[in-house]
């Protein structure tokens, strides 16, 4: 048992070195650039003329919507956009989103009031995006509109386009 755990750990350990010569280990790299994310104001509150319905799945019977006008490619790789969302019983949610596309992941900086101004969002975390069939606008908007195929859209119009199409045509 003992020469087992020998010979498997030592497979372990040369394996672990010969991903991290393939460069498949920089985030244990301590000299690898780590990511910062950008510093970025509130948007303006959103206008009605400014927002663009999406398609998320026929599982809900809730309209979405983003504002145009806040549509933000960062250069951290995030594209950050207001959200409203009008449900079926006549409420209207609104959030300042952003989607880091390179790990799926989704951070809420602020939610609208109904006097239009923005409350932040206390200790706003990035969380992953799960696809699942209620309550998947997040999932939509990343794999569908503004992070095709992992990568971010590069500017405003690019995600707009996509919005006009249905879908962005790199998505999967």
């Amino acid at each position: 048992m003992m020469r087992w755990l020998t010979v498997f750990c030592a497979g372990f350990f040369a394996a672990n070195i010969a991903l991290a010569g393939f460069g498949l280990r920089d985030q244990d790299d301590p000299d690898a650039p780590k990511w910062a994310e950008e510093e970025v104001p509130l948007p303006a509150f959103p206008q009605d003329a400014n927002l663009r319905p999406f398609y998320v799945s026929e599982m809900t019977s809730h309209k979405f919507f983003i504002d145009i006008s806040t549509l933000n490619p960062g250069k951290d790789g995030v594209v950050r956009y207001v959200l409203v969302v009008r449900t079926s019983g006549g409420a209207t949610n609104i959030t300042y989103e952003g989607i880091r596309c390179d790990s799926r992941e989704l951070k809420t900086y602020a939610s609208g009031r109904r006097d239009g101004t923005w409350t932040k969002t206390p200790k706003s975390e990035w969380r992953p995006i799960e696809n699942k069939p209620i309550n998947r606008q997040h999932a939509a908007l990343s794999r569908d509109y503004f992070c095709p195929n992992g990568s971010p859209i590069q500017t405003p119009a690019e995600g707009q386009e996509a919005l006009r199409l249905g879908k962005h045509p790199q998505a999967i």
